[in-house]
């Protein structure tokens, strides 16, 4: 098997999956237990905060768990705009965020808080004047993903952040979910003040994420109950799931250090044989785009088609982001970067992880450029 839809998910660790399961069955209490069972539980959950914080260059206090990236978002998005609607009810995203910010956006908006959408250029990136221009008075928050999901593009994160630094009252939370592991960020030096990241993106454990939250800002709960998370997000913490992300995250910091050269060598190699194959458009830029997603095209055969003829040959890809796969409807990213249509109804995307190798990248190129050249014959019929 090749499995070339990382973005979608990882598969976790080997390493992960033991941590998991020991402490699930050595130290099961609940960290919130006064015995001596639940006090191994919290120790060990602070372990696995101050682990997080260390590799993510941030205090531990800054740190909090969640469920994932979609929790994250909506954590982020929401609690900050209800936390600071006295300064005005103003928000700034992008046309292309994860359905999770998009979705809180809405949610807002019929709560009464205007959104301003930014438009991005041909390449997925938005642009910082334009950012510049779209800021209000009642600006509170602007929401930018790092890494977009479906075409990989990196936006100008730390260019964002010295524009927002002359308005302090304004907060700035980026998605970094896509981007965890494979493309650095440096919170301080970005000036974010939010932060989602989310455990299987990086052979983590589904259910697992956190949201970094810059020491003194305040969000709005959502979940209210028992006080866990500094009484940010109530519920009995998935103290295996956070030990086992610690692991996972450590691993892939590595792995990157070690291997990220290797992954840009299968991601180009990808790209050249794409480039051969008449009809094909790449959408994903060949600069200021991550190491592991590739986003193309091929005119005239349709994205659902294709990749189930790859599924026969045992190699496994994906049309948009997982959240709106089923949906069969074209990718909003490749509309708002200008894609026409019928392209973006067939756009393909390949994600690799470190856990990849240089023979299944030589193997899947040769497999896509059959397959289309096979697939194009019959559509020609």
């Amino acid at each position: 098997m090749i499995y070339f839809d990382n973005s979608a998910t990882t598969k976790p660790y080997k390493e992960v999956l033991e941590s998991y399961i020991k402490v699930s069955n050595d130290f099961f209490g609940n960290p919130s237990s006064l015995h001596g069972l639940g006090g191994q539980a919290e120790k060990l959950l602070s372990q696995a905060r101050m682990q997080i914080a260390n590799l993510l260059n941030i205090k531990p206090g800054e740190l909090f768990f969640t469920s994932g990236g979609t929790e994250s978002n909506n954590m982020a998005v929401k609690g900050a705009a209800l936390m600071y609607k006295g300064r005005g009810k103003h928000l700034i995203t992008t046309e292309i965020e994860h359905p999770s910010v998009n979705g809180a956006m809405e949610q807002l908006k019929d709560l009464g808080f205007e959104i301003s959408y930014l438009p991005v250029d041909s390449t997925g990136r938005v642009k910082v004047e334009e950012l510049k221009s779209a800021i209000r008075d009642d600006t509170i928050l602007v929401s930018v993903m790092h890494v977009n999901n479906e075409v990989g593009t990196i936006q100008p994160i730390k260019e964002i952040g010295e524009v927002l630094k002359e308005y302090p009252k304004i907060l700035f939370h980026v998605d970094h979910v896509q981007g965890v592991g494979k493309v650095p960020l440096d919170f301080q030096e970005c000036g974010i003040d939010l932060c989602s990241i989310s455990a299987h993106k990086f052979h983590g454990l589904k259910g697992t994420g956190a949201l970094f939250i810059r020491e003194g800002l305040k969000l709005a709960p959502l979940l209210s109950g028992g006080n866990q998370e500094n009484r940010l997000r109530s519920g009995t913490e998935n103290v295996p799931g956070l030990v086992a992300m610690a692991k996972a995250l450590r691993m892939e910091f590595s792995n990157r250090t070690h291997y990220v050269d290797q992954m840009l060598s299968w991601n180009a190699h990808i790209r050249k044989t794409l480039g051969k194959i008449e009809g094909v458009a790449i959408h994903t830029p060949v600069s200021d785009s991550a190491p592991h997603i590739l986003n193309f095209s091929i005119s005239g055969i349709k994205a659902e088609v294709f990749v189930h003829s790859l599924e026969e040959k045992d190699i496994f890809v994906s049309t948009t982001s997982a959240c709106s796969s089923k949906k069969k409807t074209p990718s909003k990213t490749l509309l708002a970067m200008g894609v026409p249509r019928p392209m973006a109804e067939s756009a393909i995307r390949i994600s690799l992880s470190f856990d990849n190798t240089e023979q299944e990248a030589i193997l899947a190129a040769a497999a896509i450029e059959e397959t289309a050249r096979k697939l194009g014959r019959i559509m020609q019929k």
